[in-house]
Order: C-alpha cells, then structure tokens, then sequence
C-alpha cells in the first residue's frame, strides 16, 4: 500500500483512538466528581470543624451541604448514618445545625410534613415503623460493609424514636412534632424523616407491610 493511501487510515485509526481517549478522560472526570456517601464521610473525617473560625467555618459547612445535596436518596441515607455525624453536629451551634439543616432539606419535605398530617394515626404509625425498620436495615448492612464508621452510641441514635415520642407524632403530627423540635432532635431524627419521604412518595406506605 502506497504512503498515500495509508495517510488516510492513518489519520482515522489516530482519530479513532483520540476520540476514544477523551471519552474515557470524560468518563474518568465524571466519576472522579461524582458525590458518594463514601467521600462524604472523607470529607468529614478530613475535617475537624472544632479548629475552624470565621469564613473557613462557614465555608466548611456550606461544602457538606453541597455535597449533601448533590447525593441521590441511597447515598444520601448511607452519608447520614456514617459515624462522624455525631463529632460534628457536637460542635456546631444551635444556629448553625438549623441553617445546615434547612439547607439540606431534600426537595418536597415539607409537602411531606403537611401531608403525613392527612394520614389516619394508623396509617402514621405504619410510617414510623416501617421508615425505623428500613433505617435499622440499612445500618446493619454498613455494620457487615464495615463495621467501624457506624459504630458508637450517638450514631445509633440517628433515626431512632423512643416510643413515647413515636406515640405523639402520631398524635400531634409531623409537622406540629417538627416545628416544635430543637436543632439537635431534627439533625437525629433527620435519616427518619427522609425516609419517611421516601416511603410516602414510592408510594410503598399504601402497598401493605412488607
């Protein structure tokens, strides 16, 4: 085959392997990019928020929340039952766990707030239940994945409703039981709630008991 005739395939095998290069370094960015509840938890145990002042303070908060925000509902649940919530929500203010948390308010929850208040108490009850199983589930499977980030008794507090204060959501209702909730109880019961939107927008509540 002549040089002239080999230039052309030349020239295509060279723009077959370029274009191959950037799709694979396309691919590579993008996964390198993407929010994990893995890199969350590096990212809050890369930082010690308790030596933080100031803007780097402030800074630090709004990135957890960036990346809190950029997680699918998976993730999302696994980031908040990683055990180095508990280390950091000890040392914001009262202030800043309520900016944090309504800067992290999945999208529609407060349609779910106003909703649970239509539900019958059953039907609340059967929320609480199934929402604690789930969240219970799912700590155990990271337990068995591995069993140091989820270990410690704040952590397994996250999610968790004595009954007695299960027996006056379905009294009162979510949204009045909210409202009324200090900073910190939202921040422990917030995997819970955000399950319990999950459960009412699958619509997997009005499917029976699993």
């Amino acid at each position: 085959m002549s040089v002239c005739r080999r230039r052309p395939l030349l020239l295509a095998v060279a723009g077959l392997v370029l274009a191959w290069g950037i799709a694979l370094g396309g691919y590579v960015a993008f996964k390198n990019s993407k929010v994990t509840a893995e890199k969350v938890a590096a990212y809050l145990r890369s930082v010690d928020l308790g030596t933080l002042s100031g803007e780097a303070r402030a800074k630090a908060l709004r990135d957890l929340a960036r990346k809190m925000n950029a997680l699918p509902v998976e993730e999302r649940r696994r980031a908040r039952l990683e055990g180095e919530w508990a280390r950091w929500f000890a040392t914001m203010t009262e202030e800043e766990k309520s900016a944090f948390l309504e800067a992290t308010l999945p999208s529609g929850f407060r349609q779910m707030l106003a909703s649970f208040e239509q539900l019958p108490e059953e039907k609340r009850q059967q929320a609480i239940d199934r929402a604690m199983k789930d969240l219970a589930r799912a700590r155990a499977a990271m337990e068995n994945e591995e069993p140091g980030p989820v270990q410690g008794a704040d952590t397994n507090r996250l999610g968790e409703l004595s009954p007695e204060l299960q027996q006056r959501v379905v009294t009162i209702g979510l949204k009045s039981f909210y409202s009324e909730s200090s900073a910190q109880t939202k921040a422990e019961l917030a995997p819970l709630l955000e399950e319990m939107q999950h459960l009412m927008e699958s619509g997997a509540l009005f499917r029976g008991r699993r």
